[in-house]
């Protein structure tokens, strides 16, 4: 493992990390503009009430798990960017009393993938709060999740004196086509993605910014077979204890400064981890490729990504015999995909 650089070399990479981070504060400050408040009632955050973060498009099928999932978890309030959804996203938000909406039809991409708007809003609102940044096809799961709520685990990061917290993505899938079956918005997702990769898992750590850099699981295994480094990445830190001058670098992949990245042990033991339940593989999703390849919003060099989405229009079935039936964060734990580490 590489150890951080030290003298001048290491003076001067936090000279540029620090001018970098302004950098990416400014940009989130300038883009301010392209949100227009929907329904703005962060008036009610109370002061320890955990923030939950997120920008979507056309999510109404996984909103109402996703928000149930999360509320249960202790996130008392969301704070939402919809870009421009034409399913009825908007109109579902507007109406839940723990969320506060703005929409944009500004692009995903030029706002780095909806970094920049969140950026602005974690600046405004999330200061001194635990805050939580997901997609909505995420459910975040950790140790003990479904007696101890995120509270329990905040406090208890905080008498560790930690700042951050560190998640896995698991993709899971179906045992058939991705796109049969039929899955209900109020339905728990992973009544019928209940399928995941154990294993096919590459750690490396990143010497800039000292985080971690994992790619494996069923989308590298099914899509980038041939060219594994441009697989997704899967190690992501959504839970942080939030000051006006973080930000994140790419999507919730690594952060600045560089210390909220070492959420992982260096010294043989282990930390204590969560993991992202990923639910891209609804039924839908196949219809859902065709536009996102037409659009090329999501990735910086979309035609690279065109097989990916040819593949996933193509219906595909990621269940092989190798594959692993979820029972909970138990078996994540003893597969080594999370960590209880000191929180017993």
């Amino acid at each position: 493992m590489s150890e951080p650089l030290g003298g001048l070399s290491g003076l001067l990479l936090a000279l540029k990390l620090r001018s970098r981070r302004q950098r990416l504060l400014l940009r989130a400050w300038r883009k301010r503009g392209q949100l227009a408040a929907v329904a703005d009632r962060t008036a009610g955050i109370a002061p320890g009430d955990i923030l939950c973060f997120l920008c979507l498009r056309n999510e109404a099928r996984r909103l109402p798990h996703f928000l149930a999932h999360h509320r249960a978890l202790g996130v008392r309030h969301f704070l939402v960017v919809d870009n421009a959804s034409t399913d009825g996203s908007g109109a579902l938000l507007a109406d839940q009393p723990d969320v506060s909406l703005w929409q944009t039809g500004a692009s995903y991409k030029a706002s780095r993938f909806g970094m920049d708007w969140l950026t602005w809003l974690m600046l405004r609102h999330g200061h001194g709060h635990w805050c939580l940044t997901l997609d909505a096809d995420e459910l975040l799961i950790y140790p003990y999740w479904q007696t101890r709520p995120l509270p329990a685990l905040t406090d208890w990061l905080d008498t560790q004196g930690r700042v951050s917290f560190g998640a896995l993505t698991v993709d899971m899938y179906p045992e058939g086509p991705v796109s049969q079956g039929q899955v209900a918005p109020q339905d728990d997702p992973l009544t019928h993605l209940a399928w995941f990769d154990a294993g096919n898992y590459q750690v490396q750590v990143q010497p800039r910014m000292r985080n971690l850099w994992i790619q494996g699981g069923a989308r590298a295994r099914a899509f980038f077979a041939d060219t594994p480094r441009r697989a997704p990445t899967l190690n992501k830190t959504p839970l942080v204890r939030w000051h006006w001058r973080y930000a994140y670098v790419n999507s919730t992949h690594a952060l600045l400064p560089p210390r909220l990245n070492e959420v992982y042990a260096t010294d043989g033991g282990e930390i204590t981890s969560g993991v992202i339940l990923h639910t891209k593989f609804l039924p839908g999703i196949t219809e859902r490729s065709a536009e996102e390849k037409a659009r090329g919003e999501h990735f910086a060099d979309a035609a690279q990504y065109a097989a990916y989405y040819d593949r996933l229009t193509a219906d595909p079935i990621l269940h092989t015999p190798a594959s692993t039936r979820y029972t909970g964060w138990r078996q994540m734990e003893a597969l080594g995909l999370m960590s209880r580490g000191g929180w017993i």
